[in-house]
């Protein structure tokens, strides 16, 4: 028992140290000011903000009138004045203006027809006192080139060969070109009508022959 006494008795000991020890730190603290006094210590207030009344929804805006169109402007009818003429003044008459007349375009120049163009009957060897016969080719020569071309000639009224062309051929090309070569050197005596000379047409034929 004795022990059991001593062990109690320790413990209070032990317990009254802790708490002079507590009551050392706080009057430190209290002295050096680090824990406030009860007079300096400041209430805190707590106010409640109540919410924010909900916002009221927004009328609907009056629908827009559509401006009406403007009133077509009114129609102004125009009334000509007529002069009024006193009985004491004098009428005087206007004759209407004289039509213009237009003169007529002027005539287009008259082209001079060209004289009639006769036609021989014959050849035109007839007529024609300065005539040489046409060359035959060489190289128609060597290939043995024979034929008969036949030309129609157009005379003018100076009696030269105005114009020359193939109307038969002889079948080959360089005995036609003899031909037309030769004929333009010609000089004729055209014919004549009601005492002026003429145009003239005419055929002439050549015949190429080597037998001759």
């Amino acid at each position: 028992m004795s022990s059991l006494h001593k062990l109690k008795q320790e413990q209070l000991i032990g317990l009254a140290f802790v708490l002079l020890l507590h009551g050392a730190g706080l009057y430190g603290l209290w002295r050096y000011k680090i824990i406030p006094t009860p007079d300096k210590a400041i209430a805190l207030m707590v106010n409640f903000i109540n919410p924010p009344a909900p916002e009221k929804p927004k009328p609907p805006e009056p629908p827009k009138l559509r401006p009406l169109d403007p009133p077509p402007p009114e129609h102004i009818h125009l009334a000509v004045e007529t002069p009024v003429v006193l009985p004491d003044e004098p009428v005087v008459y206007v004759p209407p203006p004289e039509p213009v007349v237009e003169a007529p375009p002027p005539a287009p120049p008259q082209m001079e027809l060209p004289s009639q163009l006769v036609t021989l009957s014959s050849e035109l060897s007839v007529i024609c006192s300065e005539r040489a016969a046409p060359h035959y080719p060489m190289a128609s020569k060597r290939m043995n080139e024979q034929g008969k071309a036949v030309l129609r000639v157009e005379l003018g009224e100076d009696g030269k060969v105005a114009n020359a062309m193939v109307k038969a051929s002889s079948g080959f090309a360089r005995l036609d070109e003899a031909a037309l070569a030769a004929i333009k050197t010609w000089r004729c005596k055209p014919p004549v009508r009601n005492g002026a000379a003429v145009r003239a047409s005419a055929l002439q034929a050549f015949n190429f022959s080597l037998s001759e």
